[in-house]
């Protein structure tokens, strides 16, 4: 039997999820052009954009479910399929199939990410079953690493081009996220995969299915809703919100996001002197502030914001799915991926909200009787773009300060989670097995 290359499936992973960070960072960056080109209003890009939010929960839950089943493999090579029909379909997207080629092509982009990480949160936490949250943490680097990536390509394609040729080479951005698609499919057929941790460990499905039912499992079920919506709803909408307020929106997303990779790179001692409770009470604290700052700031002090509200979300997700795979890990690969998807399903829903909830405070703000469909169109430079300028100006930072409730919530709840497992005095109990304990090549 050949031996499993670990670190080659390591790589293997990251650029797997590299590929969802790309269509996360490029696809927010483009919000605008979208609905400029295509004549789209803020709820008919709330619509799309949380289109893949709701395709990653379908496809973590029925992938944690099949997984142990059919394989992590399998499941690997079903997301290149989905990431390279998404990305073909967003673009061949026109005015005339706009709102539907993007709300078909966000879906299957959606499945893929998903799909994803039902397949590598389970293989890291197989991979590396005694150090699975920090190990965690250096997989999810790579989430806020493409979206740097992805920002950064967005932001310096655009400089000094007219917006006419702008509008027009978007698709060329899109494109680019078939490069790490086609590597990662193809260091996936190349390698042989480990069993997941729990069939390795000689749990059963009655008894891991159980341990769904957990209280436990059950808080950070809706803590993972909480912690989800603040990092990704905010991630996306970032340049939505706050393009009428700074002229580098933007690379407000990217200044955040660039924080949270070198966060992660440095999970390993924060980790371990604070403990993962003590991360997310620490993380939902700097969350808060973060955006408190973005929705009651302007100039630099937007910049302060974003690195504050980096270093706040930087360790919500991989910690999330760290304390669940060590401090109940016989819910094996099905646990982890009911955490991302109820995270992922909790953004689709509060963005599907938010966006008509946006267009509302928008149309607030301009004159009595406006028809907004006919402000959006207005060529730049009228005094109807100018007042619609005006309008989201005012309506963005409402929607941050919003959102900024729930990391407040959070900071109650996880000082009872905190004040819990200290009385609990809990250690993280990794499953160990022979079939785990094999040495890896790593390669």
């Amino acid at each position: 039997m050949s031996t499993i290359k670990r670190n080659q499936l390591f790589v293997a992973s990251c650029l797997a999820l590299l590929v969802t960070s790309l269509s996360f960072g490029i696809r927010a960056g483009l919000l605008n052009t979208w609905a400029h080109e295509f004549g789209l209003t803020s709820e008919e890009i709330g619509v799309i954009t949380s289109t893949a939010f709701w395709g990653f929960p379908v496809a973590i839950v029925i992938g944690g479910m099949v997984v142990d089943i059919i394989g992590m493999k399998k499941l690997l090579v079903a997301a290149f399929i989905f990431h390279a029909a998404g990305i073909f379909l967003t673009i061949i997207a026109n005015p005339s199939n706009g709102f539907w080629t993007l709300f078909i092509s966000t879906l299957l982009i959606g499945l893929g990410n998903g799909t994803v990480e039902a397949a590598c949160n389970p293989l890291v936490a197989s991979l590396y079953p005694t150090n699975k949250t920090t190990r965690l943490n250096y997989f999810h680097l790579w989430f806020p690493g493409g979206i740097v990536i992805g920002t950064l390509i967005v932001r310096f394609f655009g400089v000094n081009i007219p917006d006419s040729i702008y509008l027009s080479n978007w698709r060329l951005l899109v494109g680019i996220m078939f490069i790490p698609t086609i590597v990662y499919g193809i260091l996936f057929l190349r390698l042989k995969f480990p069993v997941t941790e729990r069939v390795a460990s000689g749990i059963s499905t009655s008894q891991m299915y159980k341990a769904l039912l957990k209280p436990l499992f059950i808080v950070m079920i809706i803590l993972m809703f909480g912690t989800a919506i603040t990092e990704l709803f905010t991630g996306q909408w970032i340049d939505v919100l706050l393009k009428n307020v700074t002229d580098n929106a933007i690379l407000l997303l990217t200044l955040e996001t660039g924080v949270m990779v070198i966060g992660r790179g440095l999970a390993e001692p924060v980790v371990h002197k604070l403990s993962p409770a003590g991360v997310l009470l620490m993380s939902a604290i700097l969350a808060a502030l973060g955006l408190y700052l973005l929705g009651h700031s302007t100039g630099n002090m937007l910049f302060v914001g974003a690195i504050v509200f980096g270093m706040g979300v930087c360790y919500f997700w991989p910690t999330m799915l760290g304390f669940v795979s060590e401090n109940l890990p016989e819910t094996g690969a099905v646990g982890l991926n009911f955490m991302g998807g109820a995270g992922m399903f909790a953004v689709s829903v509060y963005m599907i909200f938010m966006g008509g909830y946006y267009d509302k405070l928008v149309a607030q703000q301009l004159p009595s009787g406006a028809n907004l469909a006919a402000y959006n169109a207005a060529p730049a430079g009228s005094d109807m773009a100018n007042t619609l300028n005006s309008a989201k100006a005012l309506a963005g930072p409402h929607i941050i300060n919003t959102t900024l409730i729930i990391p407040l919530i959070l900071i109650a709840a996880f000082v009872i989670l905190l004040i819990y497992m200290k009385s609990r005095n809990a250690k993280p109990i990794p499953i160990t097995n022979a079939a785990i304990a094999n040495p890896y090549e790593d390669q």
